[in-house]
């Protein structure tokens, strides 16, 4: 029997995948698991316990959030990344580093094919057909629920008329939870006009009073919370995400164009993300100088939008990486952050490389690196080329 990996996660539409694979394709059933930092033991333990239930050959659990740390959100901190200003790009990222994770794992088994769940309407199925088509152009990529057009009770039907009658309820909300962030979509994301009630989040408010919290940087890593050191960057932000999420930090509800060209919604709460992003901006702009940040933030929205749209092994992704990379050099230093419950505010930073020097003067009150005359000088002549430009056209206005 020919060899297929399917990328799998346990639900419904990749549980059906498992046993058509096998019943109807007639293949031997690969099912990796792909953990980027978003499931707990238990949940991994219940997963292969289904997989193998399903009748897979093997089931394979890649843990992978250092790599994923390493090559994507370092630079989602580097480049202050925020789809729309707004998402950080949480859920997406993850189902495109999968991807490249489960293709790497293809190879290296040497299969013919190559599946995943996901239905024709989303983004989800672009991005691993295009990371595989690129990846691996001589295996044969297999989408049932795609190429079907099932439904969720079509599905059932299948299970439960091959053997598996197992109990697939449908969540009010559907939650994918991430090292980077937790995506929510319900009802109220269908719509353009409502937003998720408080019960949908998964992380309840249980922090209401205000607290400090100290982030240090070091060349625009995350390296230290509230003094506390971390062997491995992931860890900080999973301590940031402890801290913060009580709080209710970092909901909202992000609309955006899709890769098939529809408008589409989704909540999220990412106290993690959205703290060390803003810090690290903050940071950046006491350290960088006006033409660093300007280009920066020129980069930040297509390395957003490709990473998005599941273009990550273009090769210009390395070019802009290698700019953010080498910006960061100066970026070392303490932020504050003042939490409070739903919202945060940016009290400062300490850095050695602040370049706001009081020994260079104080903003609006007094200088120590040139005179008034020298100002005054500046100005006419900074105001010279559109001086010149309005006294010709006012002049043949006149006319």
């Amino acid at each position: 029997m020919e060899k297929v990996v399917l990328a799998y996660s346990g639900g419904l539409d990749t549980s059906f995948c498992a046993v058509w694979l096998t019943k109807v394709k007639n293949l031997d059933v690969h099912a990796v698991m792909v953990n980027l930092g978003g499931f707990s033991d238990e949940e991994i333990r219940k997963t292969e316990e289904r997989a193998y239930t399903l009748g897979v050959k093997s089931f394979e659990v890649i843990n992978d959030e250092d790599r994923y740390y390493n090559d994507c959100i370092r630079y989602l901190v580097f480049g202050n990344v925020l789809k729309n200003n707004t998402y950080p790009l949480s859920v997406s990222s993850e189902r495109v580093f999968q991807a490249t994770a489960i293709a790497a794992y293809a190879k290296k088994i040497g299969a013919k094919y190559i599946a995943h769940g996901s239905t024709g309407a989303g983004n989800d199925q672009i991005r691993f057909d295009t990371i595989f088509q690129i990846m691996l152009p001589e295996v044969e990529i297999i989408t049932p629920i795609r190429d079907l057009k099932l439904s969720r009770n079509e599905e059932i039907d299948f299970l439960k008329e091959n053997g598996f009658d197992i109990d697939f309820q449908k969540s009010q909300y559907s939650i994918n939870k991430g090292l980077w962030g937790t995506s929510v979509g319900g009802k109220e994301t269908l719509t353009s006009n409502q937003t998720l009630p408080e019960e949908a989040y998964p992380t309840q408010v249980t922090k209401t009073e205000p607290e400090v919290l100290e982030l240090q940087f070091v060349k625009g890593e995350l390296v230290a919370v509230n003094n506390e050191t971390f062997d491995r960057p992931v860890q900080a932000i999973q301590k940031v995400q402890e801290i913060a999420q009580p709080f209710g930090i970092g909901r909202d509800t992000h609309v955006g164009d899709t890769i098939i060209g529809i408008k589409g919604r989704v909540s999220f709460e990412a106290a993690a993300s959205l703290v060390i992003v803003k810090a690290h901006h903050l940071l950046e702009k006491h350290t960088l100088t006006k033409n660093q940040l300007m280009i920066k933030d020129q980069l930040s929205i297509p390395y957003g939008n490709y990473l998005h749209d599941g273009q990550v092994l273009d090769p210009v992704m390395k070019d802009i990486e290698a700019l953010f990379t080498s910006s960061q050099d100066k970026v070392t230093g303490m932020v504050k952050v003042q939490l409070f419950p739903y919202y945060f505010s940016l009290i400062g930073i300490e850095s050695e490389n602040d370049l706001m020097s009081c020994k260079f003067g104080t903003y609006g009150e007094i200088n120590k690196t040139w005179t008034e005359q020298d100002a005054k000088g500046f100005s006419k002549i900074y105001a010279n080329a559109l001086s010149i430009y309005h006294q010709i056209h006012e002049s043949k206005a006149e006319v």
